[in-house]
């Protein structure tokens, strides 16, 4: 049961802050191009990573295909430690806070998903025995 909570409030957690990101992206446009400039990103990445960045989250919450579902996982995984690298390698590693707490949502997400859902991923902890209380 505990398993079950940490799994949706971590997930609602990430998501939230995922879609609240692409939310910024599109709202806060020069801001978001100018930061990533910043960082040594081009600016034609803003729509790319708004759109990934939705496309993940639907990935993860509707969870129609769990290859899908898990792919997400490792996108946003890599995304995450990709934006806290370049954060610190900016000399800005207050700006890789947010990413890092992201990695902690990701991580406690994924460990637990074969607990609330009733189609067991693979990769995730205790796929052999995995049964969901009905």
């Amino acid at each position: 049961m505990i398993e079950n909570y940490s799994y949706w409030i971590s997930t609602a957690l990430l998501c939230l802050l995922y879609m609240a990101s692409a939310v910024t992206y599109v709202v806060k446009r020069d801001w978001v191009r100018q930061a990533l400039t910043e960082l040594g990103y081009p600016g034609y990445l803003i729509p790319i990573l708004t759109w990934v960045k939705i496309l993940a989250v639907a990935a993860v919450v509707s969870r129609v295909n769990v290859a899908l579902s898990d792919l997400a996982y490792a996108g946003m995984l890599y995304h995450l430690l990709l934006s806290a690298s370049a954060h610190v390698n900016a000399r800005k590693p207050g700006g890789a806070l947010p990413a890092a707490a992201a990695v902690v949502l990701l991580i406690a997400s994924f460990m637990t998903q074969n607990a609330a859902r009733e189609v067991p991923s693979p990769y995730a902890p205790g796929a052999a025995t995995h049964q969901v209380a009905r």
